[in-house]
């Protein structure tokens, strides 16, 4: 059974505090919050003032993925917001080992992302120190694109570089995710399904998170 993580960024921004109060209630695992820089995606969202009010909004996990350039200025501040999970892209880590452990020494799960274009190859050498994978399965910076059906055969491969390694670390998908192709994600070996138009864009939002948690 996979961890259901909505992603904020397609919820409703003028009535968020209800759409929160849906997730508290519903079956998800953790909140996705996507932090865009402009400079490292084509896109800018939110920073550490929106994740401390949805900090205090709920109890579950929340999971912050940095798309932005020089992530390591702005660990600290993200750790004082109440992130619980802080993801960092590969691509803008010129010294990533050094990037996970002050994460760590923070206090926060550590989670590298990585593009859909960068190879999971790269990681062999920190798996270990790595608590979230996050595969791209959209070129990042916006919603509501299909799902890039390659990521299958990475997440494929990774999965058997964190068994092969005795590692606990958690295949997270991030893009294009639906209830169509999210039972072929989950076969090939993920662990956490970031969902956001599917979600929020939905009916039923508490029952498509369910029929995802069911899967």
């Amino acid at each position: 059974m996979a961890f259901i993580a909505p992603s904020l960024l397609s919820a409703n921004f003028l009535d968020l505090q209800s759409d929160c109060n849906m997730l508290n209630k519903s079956e998800a695992d953790w909140f996705h919050l996507d932090v865009m820089d402009g400079r490292f995606v084509p896109n800018i969202s939110f920073g550490p003032m929106l994740i401390d009010f949805f900090r205090k909004a709920t109890t579950k996990t929340c999971d912050v993925h940095l798309m932005i350039e020089e992530p390591e200025k702005y660990a600290e501040a993200f750790k004082k917001a109440g992130a619980d999970i802080l993801t960092v892209h590969i691509e803008a880590c010129t010294h990533l080992h050094r990037n996970i452990q002050q994460i760590k020494q923070l206090g926060m799960q550590a989670g590298v992302a990585l593009n859909p274009h960068t190879s999971v190859s790269l990681l062999k050498d920190v798996l270990k120190d790595i608590d979230v994978v996050c595969l791209m399965s959209v070129n990042p910076g916006f919603g509501g694109q299909s799902f890039i059906p390659q990521t299958l055969q990475k997440i494929q491969e990774l999965k058997k570089m964190i068994v092969a390694l005795g590692a606990t670390t958690k295949i997270e998908i991030d893009g294009g995710v639906t209830l169509e192709n999210a039972p072929s994600i989950i076969a090939a070996g993920a662990d956490v399904l970031v969902a956001g138009n599917t979600v929020f864009k939905s009916a039923n939002p508490t029952a498509t998170i369910a029929a995802l948690k069911a899967l």
